[in-house]
């Protein structure tokens, strides 16, 4: 496991999400304009070390380069490009154990994206599939912790999680893993605080801030007095609770957390309004407030509110500032009874009116973190869907271009030269080649059909069909009505893909007489509806094994499209497919 492990703490779920981007350095810049001097000195060695074909220094020079380039700007594509060139080395070498080790750092890096959060597991899992295979237990309890990292955030936590992370922190200080066994206990202190068990949080919390400092592991020792001035607090002892907090401040603050200082700082505040230090309280509170703007910094709208937040607090501040004054300078009992009265109430309604604000600025916040995640879910989608288009392209051009051109070139010298050869030999030759060729062909078109980008949409759905209908005994019929817009490259390949899946599924595991492909356009939508007679399936009781429908419901959702799965056994299947032509539109207009 590495430093830069993700962070989750208490009192509510989305703290950890905030922690997790200040550790990744997410709110960082992604890349500067040049790199520093020790990343390009260590690339131009890396290259030289490649010309010498010193490939196990290769591998290390990788790994190494990884972290540099996360020190520098936190969590990045060019770390894990690295990573993965150190898992390539280390394959050329033949080093099982650096190969699989790269595994547990690549899953281990994966975690901090929470899209990414089944990958990691992944190759975690195939990491601890060998470890264990081959006896290495410091291995196998890297792993552990992997799992128990990505465990402790889920909702809810897992029943065997507390056994799972009492038993890696017995191996790990069996086995002298000390960084594991902090590790594990700062996660049985985690974990401990979620089921709202202070005294347990606080022992696991103090044994792992312990090994901590003498490891000098900073940001684990930061995070453990995040938890033990959380659990000060949940005891009412808010003075103690600063003190941890304040620790954990300077820590967060030297290595530029700004995610962890505001929330250290809005803790902070909450400490002393409870111990009646409203001066201080009222500090701490805009140091958060200027935490907040900086974190969000680009978003107007929320700078506004929180400004607005800042004046009540004010407001607050000289209303409780008012009612001291006024009750050291008593004149009469009963008018001071009823101005006191009017300040609570005006004081409780403050309260109320900054909860709400709160709550609505924290309900903002997630807003926008799902939107951003989906955003990355929609580029993640796009980047792999251009991977396997360009892919593909690339297979059909090299079999159209190497391989076919080699099959007619040995066919015309076969040709040339048949009076040389045997009758025997002569006839099942061409043969073979013929097959060959036309093999070649059948698998570049289905590669990349020439139809679809020669022709159009419907045109290279009719050859599609045709093609399928001279092979299988499966009858398929295509029909459409209206015109269907012009498309892009990108959409109409991804639809024409959606519909070659949903005709490939039908044929293998439906065993249907009748395939029925209906296509329905207008200006505004187009629907799509794929029909069999075949055996059927229940979709939700028994998912289909494999990617053929998520890749369906992932392509169709990234066109703005929704897809409709209706079937039972022994009455066939209907896929109905609705896309917006409009979105369509104008997603071709941005790529052109």
């Amino acid at each position: 496991m590495r430093s830069y492990s993700t962070y989750s703490v208490l009192p509510a779920w989305w703290i950890s999400v905030l922690l997790l981007l200040g550790v990744t350095g997410w709110f960082q810049p992604v890349m500067a304009v040049s790199e520093p001097a020790s990343i390009d000195s260590l690339k131009r060695q890396i290259r030289q070390l490649v010309q010498d074909k010193k490939y196990d220094q290769v591998a290390k020079s990788y790994d190494h380069l990884g972290w540099l380039y996360h020190q520098r700007y936190g969590y990045n594509k060019y770390t894990m490009d690295s990573y993965f060139s150190g898992l390539n080395y280390y394959g050329l070498m033949g080093d099982s154990v650096g190969y699989y080790n790269e595994y547990i750092v690549i899953g281990d890096y994966y975690t901090h994206d929470y899209f990414m959060q089944a990958y990691a597991e992944k190759y975690l899992q195939k990491a601890q599939q060998f470890f264990e295979r081959t006896h290495n237990i410091p291995k196998v309890i890297e792993c552990r912790l992997g799992f128990a990292n990505i465990a402790q955030k889920k909702d809810p936590l897992p029943n065997d999680l507390f056994t799972q992370l009492r038993e890696t922190e017995r191996l790990s200080a069996q086995y002298k893993q000390a960084y594991s066994q902090a590790y594990a206990l700062n996660l049985l202190a985690n974990t401990y605080s979620r089921v709202k068990k202070p005294d347990s949080a606080y022992y696991f919390a103090n044994k792992s801030l312990s090994i901590a400092r003498n490891l000098k592991t900073n940001w684990l020792i930061a995070l453990n007095h995040f938890y033990l001035g959380l659990v000060k607090q949940f005891k009412n002892q808010s003075k103690e609770a600063i003190d941890e907090y304040q620790q954990s401040f300077k820590l967060a603050e030297a290595e530029n957390n700004l995610s962890m200082v505001r929330e250290l700082s809005r803790h902070t505040a909450d400490s002393y309004f409870r111990m009646g230090d409203y001066k201080n309280a009222y500090a701490a509170s805009l140091k958060t407030l200027d935490f907040t703007n900086q974190f969000y910094s680009s978003e107007q709208t929320k700078s506004i509110r929180l400004q607005e937040l800042d004046n009540q607090i004010k407001t607050l501040a000289v209303e409780k500032q008012l009612v001291e004054e006024k009750s050291r300078n008593q004149h009469v009992l009963n008018s001071m009874l009823a101005i006191g009265l009017v300040i609570s109430v005006l004081g409780v309604c403050a309260l109320v009116y900054l909860r709400r604000q709160q709550k609505l600025i924290a309900h903002q916040q997630t807003v926008i973190a799902q939107q951003q995640i989906r955003q990355l879910e929609l580029k993640s989608l796009r980047a792999m869907i251009e991977g396997q288009e360009g892919e593909r392209s690339r297979i059909a051009r090299d079999l159209h271009d190497g391989l076919g051109i080699q099959l007619s070139r040995i066919k015309l010298f076969v040709e040339a030269h048949q009076e040389q050869l045997p009758l025997s030999v002569k006839e099942p030759l061409n043969q073979f080649l013929d097959e060959a060729c036309t093999e070649t062909r059948l698998i570049s078109n289905d590669l990349r059909p020439y139809a679809l980008s020669t022709f159009g949409f419907i045109p290279a759905l009719e050859d599609l069909v045709q093609k399928l209908n001279l092979v299988n005994q499966t009858k398929l019929i295509l029909e459409h009505y209206g015109e269907v817009p012009a498309l892009g490259d990108e959409a109409s390949v991804m639809i024409y893909r959606v519909v070659q899946e949903l005709l490939n599924n039908a044929l293998k595991h439906a065993h249907a007489q009748v395939v029925t492909v209906q296509i329905m356009a207008s200006d505004e939508t187009t629907l799509i509806s794929v029909d069999d007679d075949g055996q059927g399936a229940d979709f939700e009781k028994k998912p289909s094994k494999g990617n053929g429908i998520a890749n369906i419901n992932s392509r169709i959702a990234y066109l703005g499209g929704q897809v409709m799965w209706q079937s039972e056994a022994g009455k066939g299947t209907s896929v109905m497919i609705s896309l917006p032509m409009q979105k369509q539109l104008q997603t071709t207009t941005a790529i052109s």
